[in-house]
């Protein structure tokens, strides 16, 4: 790739977020033209095309090569934005953090069984389906689930898995993990918000009809009025107006974990090295090889000290905009990936969207087995749908589509899912390479 117009990253920085404001601006706009655009085009869809797009025109690019002179003599330098690198190592294990933070696992078990049952459906919907359909779609176009080394569909399909298990932050650390090709990364971007976003708007067609769907399904609603209550007690109880301690305690909170992560998980992929090196089997060998990456110890480190501390008071923080900032920083990683996309690789690979839309159907058609037979309310199924296939982006939407008090229901099951999406994504990716021709 040829030198873009803008190379400092300072530079790019700001037209990165001044495209993620525009977006959330726009979104924010009621009546008129905007309100209509973002019905149609998600926001977070444009989050992703509008650093590809300024990619794709030449004004920014995450790597290039150019002539220079040096000693006299003409060289050829390739060059590398450090943006992402930043988000990735920094404010991605810092907005789990900031994003787990919250989780309180005794109000988990509360909400009832049925909540529990239909989100990790959710999760094992994800982690047969990719599998699924790979080998279907490998039954009748080989090519379409193929390729070698960086280029193997399967592991693009892990930042899939790590998408719809658990959101963009496991989605990234897929994306680590496995090291698919990242100039093919655009294509599988497209393929996540195409498919997660029907799926989200099928779950939202069917809320308009949640009583039909509850008398098939006969559940029993008592546990959603059960759930306001809980939910508007405690979304009452934490909020508060946060003050500038709140604002550095939490950085403190975040920052200090991702500072140990980074120690630990720097230590303990040395140790796995000589562990996974040690392995005779090669198979078995390359099963294992994600124990030898920093970034999965860091992102796993990270979210188990989250998880510990929503055991202490420090959960309360989540009043004064834990997740919030968290979502910033994911929203932040959001537009550093989607300055890495070539739009002209998206429909390089047209298969994918048939493997994306195979693999939701499974994860649809169990939860709506299980639903039925469990007798779970309609919304069981679509909120622990939607925290595992949207994550905190989207989960409190379709909550608070139910009833606005329910949004943090939405928080609480999509923030479980960043806690397991890493790992649940990881069995996923071993199902998908064995079956993968």
């Amino acid at each position: 790739m040829s030198a873009p117009v803008f190379t400092n990253d300072t530079v790019v920085f700001g037209l990165l977020m001044l495209s993620l404001g525009f977006v959330f601006y726009t979104e924010s706009l009621k009546g008129g033209f905007w309100e209509k655009f973002y019905k149609i085009i998600p926001g977070l869809f444009m989050a992703y095309m509008i650093p590809a797009m300024l990619t794709t025109l030449g004004l920014i690019a995450p790597e290039w090569e150019a002539t220079e002179i040096k000693n006299g003599a003409e060289i050829l330098v390739h060059h590398k934005t450090s943006l992402y690198y930043v988000s990735s190592r920094y404010l991605l294990p810092a907005a789990l953090v900031l994003m787990t933070l919250s989780i309180d696992l005794k109000a988990v078990f509360n909400l009832g069984p049925k909540a529990l049952i239909m989100f990790f459906t959710g999760t094992v919907g994800i982690i047969i389906g990719g599998p699924l359909a790979v080998y279907l779609i490998s039954l009748v176009s080989p090519e379409t689930v193929g390729g070698a080394g960086p280029d193997a569909v399967w592991r693009g399909l892990s930042t899939l898995a790590g998408s719809w298990i658990g959101g963009g932050a496991n989605q990234t650390a897929m994306l680590e993990i496995y090291g698919y090709n990242q100039k093919l990364y655009g294509g599988m971007v497209f393929v996540d918000i195409v498919v997660a976003n029907l799926w989200m708007a099928v779950l939202l067609f069917g809320i308009g009809r949640s009583k039909k769907i509850d008398n098939w399904l006969n559940s029993d609603l008592s546990a959603i009025e059960a759930l306001k209550k809980k939910v508007t007690t405690f979304s009452k109880k934490v909020e508060r107006n946060p003050s500038l301690t709140d604002l550095i305690i939490l950085a403190t909170i975040a920052f200090s974990t991702v500072g140990f992560a980074h120690f630990a998980g720097g230590y303990l992929s040395e140790v796995f090295t000589s562990f996974v090196k040690g392995i005779d089997s090669e198979t078995t060998r390359n099963m294992f090889t994600f124990l030898e990456s920093e970034f999965f110890w860091m992102i796993s480190i990270s979210s188990i000290i989250a998880i510990i501390l929503s055991f202490t008071p420090a959960r309360n923080y989540e009043g004064a905009g834990a997740s919030k900032f968290g979502s910033v920083f994911i929203y932040i990683l959001v537009v550093t990936i989607g300055m890495k996309m070539d739009l002209t690789l998206i429909f390089a690979n047209k298969g994918l969207i048939i493997i994306g839309l195979v693999w939701m159907s499974v994860h649809a058609l169990l939860l709506i087995i299980v639903a039925k037979l469990i007798k779970a309310p309609y919304f069981f199924l679509a909120v622990g749908s939607q925290a595992n296939v949207g994550g905190a982006a989207s989960a409190p939407i379709v909550a608070a589509a139910f009833h606005p008090s329910l949004a943090t229901v939405g928080v609480i099951l999509a923030v479980l899912g960043y806690a397991v999406g890493t790992v649940g994504a990881i069995i996923t990716t071993l199902l998908m390479q064995i079956v993968s021709p």
